[in-house]
């Protein structure tokens, strides 16, 4: 893959982040918890962690926490809305660290590790463990819910009409800052882990299915807190983009409310 990370990867996206993704479920708290020991002590380091949704969710399980990323516009949104308590927050790309942050008993990757050089960092994180040290990947999909024709209290948002209206704006293939990902993001990332001497990984398993309902206004958010759809990507278009986005939705839920499922959460727990 040629494709190379460059500033521009979610930008303007921020403010849209907490508004269109949906929450990660308490639960999800819960299982770490239980399956870690989690106790209150231990420092928690969050990689990539966006405007802080699974920051402020584990900062209560830790004595003190750091969330580090590359967009600051994130930053900012994690500092403005998450009420995380004990937290710091830094601007900085994974492959700039241990950047003197000291040891971590919990390092998190929530829907970030696929765009870091993971060879380099999953080396350097090993160092940044204290004794109880474990790394937890979380895989999950807050964007847009499990589709299915079960009976919801809304209509599900006609997502396949809404990638082709994006597709008519950006081309088919898919976009990510100032390049392209034709072929999506990388994988691999178990042989990764492997690779830089992890052991593991173990398996916890987080039941989605809740319901939520979303308004016309978080769903046009959802879409725009993507990389792929990243508002400069639309440049002077945006405004004319986000209006056809609206008719399409008001088409397919006149009453201008959508319901979703929410996805099943995949963590894989890794010990250096």
């Amino acid at each position: 893959m040629t494709w190379e990370w460059d500033p521009t990867l979610y930008a303007g996206s921020a403010r849209h982040y907490a508004q269109g993704r949906m929450p990660y479920p308490a639960r999800l708290a819960d299982v770490l918890r239980d399956a870690l020991g989690l106790d209150g002590t231990g420092r928690l380091l969050d990689v990539g962690c966006g405007p802080g949704s699974l920051t402020a969710l584990l900062a209560p399980l830790h004595e003190s926490s750091v969330g580090i990323d590359a967009d600051a516009d994130m930053l900012a949104e994690a500092e403005r809305s998450s009420g995380a308590p004990r937290v710091q927050w830094k601007h900085l790309r994974a492959e700039e660290l241990p950047a003197d942050l000291g040891l971590f008993r919990t390092v998190t990757f929530a829907q970030s590790f696929h765009w870091m050089r993971q060879e380099d960092v999953a080396a350097t994180v090993r160092g940044m463990f204290d004794e109880r040290g474990t790394w937890v990947h979380v895989s999950a999909m807050t964007h847009r819910g499990v589709p299915g024709d079960d009976p919801l209290p809304h209509p599900r948002p006609p997502w396949d009409a809404v990638d082709s209206l994006v597709a008519t704006y950006l081309g088919p293939v898919r976009r990510a800052g100032q390049g392209t990902l034709p072929g999506g993001t990388r994988g691999g990332e178990e042989d990764v882990m492997r690779a830089a001497g992890y052991r593991g990984p173990q398996r916890l398993a987080v039941p989605g299915g809740d319901v939520v309902t979303r308004s016309i206004g978080d769903v046009v958010a959802s879409v725009l807190s993507l990389s792929s759809a990243a508002p400069h990507l639309f440049g002077s278009r945006l405004g004319a983009f986000e209006q056809d986005l609206r008719a399409l939705l008001l088409a397919a839920s006149p009453g201008g409310l959508f319901s979703e499922r929410g996805h099943d959460i995949g963590v894989a727990v890794w010990r250096p």
